[in-house]
């Protein structure tokens, strides 16, 4: 699960043998020195350039020369494991994307024309939004990005390049077909209407509820992530699945991956580690859902070393309903000193279950194996980037939670890049007094960090299903992710005002960080959030609605008490919450609720619930925060390039420095990584 999205990889000896024999691999450590350049430390610029709705940033990697030359090896392998399938990611966006982006590159490099002209820069802005949404729907609305430059201007672009598209691929940029990427829209078929590639054409939501509905798992208490590795088609008016594996679809990226891998796991750090990484080489190679969970519980128990990653198709909220993972991978290093300040929270999971506000019948009796970190991230691909989640805890069974547990961690560094690449212009526009503002100064980002402690350790980890009860992707079915990125925040928010938490060592004012966490939850969740919508929108991504439905349930449920206040000051409107104590009530109540629908698998509640609250906007609100929002030049979305790590080889071709350089800008590395991992065909 992540907060936002989310992890990492391992390896060695044969890339010696590789880079002195294979030209292509030398080649691309070449083409990677090419065009990068290192920042100096004390002179890093964390804001690389800003266009349309996005910032791109850039993130350190703080501790890399403390690892040894092994280690920097494991991680150098899992990088490129990791990008080796970005092209995956492209196809499961949208069944175009690959043929799109292939076509807007070769324009981009080939043309020699007028490039100050008004439809050029469109152009280029067009280009950069599909690169950072790894395709043409936007990365966070799911709604198609419309180019601002026109048919003609393209077809001209298209014949001065020498390039030639498919009518229906040229209509498709322009056109309204396949609107959405991603359509959670209510009572209507989310498959059909949804661009997403992870079913064929002509597949309804009702092929997808009945073929997986049939499938039986061998240990029904141990239930298979059927669904999560494949495509599925309808041919000749039958389903059938295109398993994601060597020799299945993808497999050309998969192969690559493989390669990687089996050199990471040559430089593993020790046997738990190896053995995990074989187990997930062997899931490639074969696509058995058993042994993803196999993986799964050897890669959670793998808790020792200074590498972690995460790498394979894992997130499903790309899938409208709950089934197919998305590619994604993050390469991570301990961050010692924070880790072990806030294992605290590991080591307490069980109080904070025995203390929760659950029904009794909804508590796990011992909460096992639940490990956090926070790590540096060294390189991440496919869902996770440019556009990267700060936290995440793995695996989503629920069965292996409960058996063995989960990891979670908190991506350190990128977090730490966004504090230092923001400003405060646009949180006084939006605050309600200069206290507000004040908490938020000062107690804003630790009470940010220690949210995403809690979603993720705490959060994710607590609370059981009823016996009998299904998967949350069977019984909540479209609601299943948003009910339970809400489920976890509700977690979070309900500990952050608990003195538990400076008697733990974890802040000095329990009380402030608490009012902190509160003010900038509401503030966001009813009205800033609203900035990344364009007006008449619903909210769709599970995330906004999860912070939507939970804000506007507590500020309902609390009008008798006026513990949040709705106020309206020279045409401006504030969310004031007057009782902080009251509020934490709600939130707990809210937290039973949600754990309940989930125990029990009810779905109407569910349904209830996130369209009650989550996906309408006042559309009044939207006007007037949009309106506010103006003068702020700073992009409401953020990403980020990812560092780019440079082998340096002996004279028998074998690695005996690896160092750190930074992309100079956005555009090189977007082209270095189609030039360089192009491992795909257009059409898949």
């Amino acid at each position: 699960m992540k907060l936002n999205k989310m992890l990492f990889f391992i390896a060695i000896t044969s890339l010696m043998i590789a880079c002195k024999k294979d030209p292509k691999v030398k080649d691309q450590i070449n083409q990677q020195e090419e065009k990068q350049e290192v920042v100096e430390e004390d002179k890093f610029n964390y804001v690389v350039e800003q266009f349309a709705d996005i910032k791109v940033l850039r993130y350190q990697i703080p501790g890399w020369e403390n690892l040894t030359l092994k280690e920097q090896k494991l991680v150098f392998y899992l990088t490129q494991a990791g990008l080796s399938g970005r092209d995956i990611m492209w196809d499961q966006n949208y069944r175009h994307n690959l043929t799109i982006r292939k076509a807007l590159e070769k324009i981009y490099t080939s043309y020699d024309g007028d490039k100050g002209s008004k439809d050029w820069k469109a152009f280029e802005i067009y280009l950069k939004r599909v690169w950072f949404s790894n395709g043409i729907h936007h990365h966070y609305s799911n709604s198609k990005i419309k180019p601002e430059f026109g048919k003609d201007y393209f077809s001209a672009l298209l014949a001065a390049t020498s390039v030639e598209v498919s009518k229906e691929v040229y209509e498709v940029i322009f056109s309204d077909k396949d609107a959405k990427k991603v359509n959670q829209a209510k009572g209507v078929d989310n498959v059909a209407l949804s661009a997403v590639n992870f079913y064929g054409q002509g597949v309804t939501n009702d092929d997808v509820t009945s073929f997986y509905g049939k499938m039986k798992s061998p240990n029904p208490n141990k239930p298979l992530s059927f669904g999560l590795n494949s495509q599925l088609v309808k041919e000749n008016g039958k389903l059938r699945e295109r398993v994601y594996k060597s020799g299945g679809l993808y497999g050309a990226a998969i192969d690559q991956i493989i390669k990687w891998l089996e050199k990471a796991q040559g430089v593993a750090e020790n046997k738990a580690q190896g053995d995990a990484i074989g187990l997930l080489i062997a899931y490639y190679k074969t696509g058995n859902l058993q042994t993803w969970d196999d993986y799964n519980v050897a890669w959670t128990a793998a808790t020792e070393g200074n590498i972690d990653y995460i790498n394979s198709f894992i997130e499903v909220y790309n899938d409208p309903l709950g089934y197919r993972g998305s590619y994604e991978s993050i390469i991570q290093i301990k961050d010692f000193d924070m880790s072990k300040k806030m294992a605290v929270l590991s080591e307490n999971a069980q109080w904070f279950e025995d203390n929760s506000p659950l029904m009794d019948a909804h508590k796990k009796d011992s909460v096992v194996g639940v490990t956090y970190k926070v790590v540096a991230v060294a390189g991440e691909a496919g869902d996770s980037s440019p556009s990267t989640p700060i936290g995440v805890n793995l695996p989503n069974a629920n069965w292996i939670r409960a058996a063995v547990g989960s990891k979670s961690v908190s991506l350190g560094n990128i977090i730490n890049a966004y504090s230092n690449a923001g400003g405060s212009g646009r949180l006084k526009e939006f605050v309600h007094d200069q206290e507000e503002f004040e908490l938020e100064e000062k107690y804003g980002q630790l009470a940010d960090k220690l949210h995403t402690a809690l979603h993720e350790v705490v959060g994710h980890a607590s609370g059981q299903l009823n016996p009998g009860v299904g998967e949350t992707k069977e019984t909540l079915k479209n609601y299943a992710s948003t009910m339970e990125e809400g489920r976890a925040d509700l977690v979070g928010l309900y500990y952050l005002m608990d003195s538990k938490l400076q008697e733990l060592g974890l802040v000095e004012d329990w009380e402030k960080t608490g009012k902190a966490a509160y003010d900038g939850y509401i503030r966001n969740g009813l009205m800033t959030q609203l900035i990344r919508l364009n007006l008449g929108d619903d909210v769709e991504e599970a995330h906004m609605r999860n912070r939507q439905w939970v804000s506007g349930w507590a500020f309902e449920q609390g009008k008798k008490d006026n513990v949040i206040e709705k106020i309206v000051k020279d045409g401006k409107t504030y969310f004031n919450i007057n009782d902080y104590a009251k509020l934490r009530e709600i939130f707990g109540r809210l937290l039973r609720e949600t754990q309940r629908i989930k125990s029990e698998g009810d779905y109407k509640a569910a349904e209830a619930l996130v369209e009650g609250y989550g996906v309408k906007v006042d559309q009044a609100l939207h006007t007037e925060v949009l309106e506010r929002n103006k003068q702020f030049t700073s992009a409401p979305y953020n990403g980020f390039v990812n560092p780019v790590l440079v082998p340096e080889l002996n004279e028998n071709g074998e690695i005996i420095k690896i160092s750190v350089t930074q992309p100079e800008d956005f555009t090189s590395q977007m082209l270095m990584y189609s030039k360089n991992y192009n491992f795909l065909p257009e059409v898949n």
